[in-house]
């Protein structure tokens, strides 16, 4: 199981499409850092002839929250796009091509094939994401200079960091249940439709929390149920921007927090949602007929 994992790591790392990952991820690390850089030079010269006022604190909270929200919701599909893609070919991939036959031939049963396939792929994602969310934290609060800067722990970072890898372990075990019965193009399909229908649901929530409409609440916590992706993201911003401390953290949240908090709850099932789609892989693995 540990070799497939390895071996799993070693091929995803050789493939072009990661190479083609990696130099985009730094491509956008490289414009993010630049926008940073200025909005927070042009910002530093607009406070200093504004002054300290109370509302000039408040917009400096809610334009630097924004600037950090944006780099996060686009670390986090980043991230679920190179998650989907690597998990939907994992099996399917190994059948179409037939070297599924060489791997079942060795002393190895397929559940050990599977979770060694798992393994592999959520360690190698979730690094990815820990790296790309602590790259989006340091050129921000590095490079924006003072004005820029967000009131941020240490501890608050932890929080948020351990929830967002949580998408990546989510999207890894439902690929690879889609992998195991359909093939690399539909499994990829029906991933990136629930990846969409998901953020989708999840704003009707907010604004069915804004304008307090119970009909569009409950239809986003439906879709939370359906596919936990757009909850953990949401649970990411209010642990990262802490509503509870923070007097100014209504101006920090903006559009990229929520107005309707995912429980502690949601943490766990999409944990045990993710727990559950491997061992329905291995069970729907062990009866395909290959």
């Amino acid at each position: 199981m540990w070799t497939i994992g390895k071996l799993t790591i070693k091929e995803m790392v050789s493939k072009r499409i990661f190479l083609i990952t990696i130099i985009m991820t730094l491509i956008f690390l490289a414009l993010y850092g630049t926008a940073i850089y200025f909005a927070g030079k042009e910002g530093a010269e607009e406070v200093g002839n504004a002054g300290q006022g109370t509302e000039v604190v408040l917009m400096q909270q809610f334009i630097a929250s924004q600037l950090l929200g944006v780099g996060l919701y686009f670390s986090s599909f980043i991230t679920a796009l190179l998650a989907i893609m690597a998990s939907v070919s994992s099996i399917s991939g190994e059948v179409a091509s037939h070297q599924i036959d060489t791997w079942l031939m060795r002393p190895i049963s397929r559940s050990q094939f599977v979770l060694g396939k798992f393994i592999g792929l959520a360690l190698l994602m979730i690094a990815y994401a820990v790296s790309l969310f602590f790259s989006i934290i340091l050129l921000h609060q590095g490079i924006g200079a003072d004005w820029m800067a967000l009131d941020i722990s240490l501890a608050q970072m932890i929080k948020a960091v351990s929830v967002f890898a949580i998408q990546p372990f989510v999207l890894i075990a439902f690929g690879l249940l889609l992998s195991t019965r359909m093939t690399t193009l539909n499994a990829g399909i029906v991933a990136i439709i629930l990846y969409g229908a998901a953020f989708i649901g999840g704003f009707i929530e907010q604004f069915g929390a804004v304008i307090e409409k119970a009909s569009l609440i409950n239809i986003g916590i439906i879709m939370s149920l359906v596919f936990p992706i757009d909850s953990m993201y949401r649970k990411m911003t209010i642990l990262l921007f802490d509503t509870t401390d923070n007097p100014l953290s209504m101006a920090q949240g903006g559009m990229f927090t929520s107005v309707s908090v995912p429980g502690n709850v949601m943490i766990w099932y999409a944990l045990l949602y993710g727990v559950v789609a491997v061992l329905f892989s291995i069970y729907s693995f062990n009866k395909r007929d290959v």
